[in-house]
């Protein structure tokens, strides 16, 4: 199955899932996708993921997803800001808050893949990946 956008992809297989209120969501693994659920791990909108080979031979990740006690979830909202048909790019002292400062932009750098903060702090701009809050 060839894919136009893995990373819509991975933020809408998460929505979805969060919308459902399941425990945890599957998607393909690629690098990239790694690199957004370890930041997503990071400010605590997701309890943690593992990489699992799938029978087919690719390895996938399986999420699992977060939820208060009363199971509301961690994730209210995930958008993804830069597409392939028309990318964003930032420049440090652009980069975006998401709700001053509520929110998390995960952008891509030369760096690596990180939040508009880490970006921000390490003087770095880059592609704005996505907005979550």
């Amino acid at each position: 199955m060839s894919m136009s956008d893995p990373i819509a992809d991975l933020l809408t297989r998460i929505r979805n899932a969060v919308e459902r209120r399941y425990a945890y969501v599957v998607v393909p693994s690629s690098k990239i996708k790694l690199a957004i659920v370890q930041v997503l791990e990071d400010e605590g909108y997701i309890d943690g993921y593992s990489v699992l080979d799938e029978a087919s031979g690719r390895p996938i990740i399986r999420v699992r997803l977060r939820y208060d006690d009363d199971r509301t979830p961690a994730i209210s909202h995930l958008e993804r800001v830069s597409k392939p048909g028309r990318r964003v790019y930032s420049k440090t002292r652009d980069v975006p808050w998401v709700l001053s400062g509520m929110g998390v932009a995960i952008l891509t750098t030369p760096k690596g893949v990180m939040t508009g903060q880490q970006a921000r702090r390490q003087n770095v701009g880059g592609e704005v990946l996505c907005y979550v809050w």
